[in-house]
């Protein structure tokens, strides 16, 4: 028998881009949330515009390149129109954008609060199920390590997390190494709760 509950990752900014300013010696830029876009013989462009975070100097990440009309979904098309922010974050968050223009992110600049129960490990000794299920929610991947997550919700020392890991309380599925575990969406913490009570007796909790 399995009880699950959700762990609600909401991030409260965009990451901020590692670049050194052309105009100042800032080396940081942050995402205006605003599109520009190009058109030019039946071709169109769209970038991202980040802005120096000291000077507000202006640079472009690539979204689309000499892109023929016809080809971008028309709800796309009004949201690069209309700088749509939801859209902004999908591609400010994005491996395949970064990839493209190799970009350098500070990850460490995104905040985020985690929506949760507060179930603590002592909460779970108390609760029905064998195996109690973590399910992680998270819009944007941000490089977040799930062990700074876990130890977060559980309430637990960096400490208490490695004996509770090493004694099999807490793991991931599939055999993943959970502390080198960075977060994905969809993602899930199971927690023995027999391997936690005799763990607890054994001053691991």
């Amino acid at each position: 028998m399995e009880e699950e509950y959700i762990w609600d990752i909401k991030v409260k900014n965009t990451p901020l881009l590692i670049k050194k300013c052309s105009h100042c010696d800032s080396d940081r830029f942050y995402c205006s949330e605003k599109f520009r876009m190009n058109s030019q013989k039946r071709n169109i462009d769209v970038w991202l515009i980040y802005r120096c975070a000291k000077c507000d100097n202006t640079y472009n990440i690539t979204i689309l390149s000499r892109t023929k009309p016809e080809l971008i979904n028309k709800d796309l098309y009004n949201q690069f129109s209309e700088n749509n922010t939801g859209t902004a974050w999908k591609y400010a968050f994005s491996p395949e954008i970064r990839r493209k223009n190799n970009m350098n992110i500070d990850f460490g600049s995104v905040e985020y609060d985690i929506q949760h129960d507060g179930i603590s490990v002592e909460d779970i000794v108390n609760l029905d199920g064998e195996i109690i299920t973590f399910r992680i929610k998270c819009d944007f991947e941000f490089n977040a390590r799930l062990s700074s997550i876990i130890r977060t919700c559980l309430k637990l020392s960096a400490n208490q997390l490695d004996k509770l890991i090493e004694a099999g309380v807490i793991s991931i599925p599939h055999s993943h190494s959970l502390k080198k575990h960075r977060v994905k969406d969809g993602d899930i913490v199971q927690v023995n709760k027999e391997k936690l009570k005799s763990g607890i007796n054994r001053g691991m909790g």
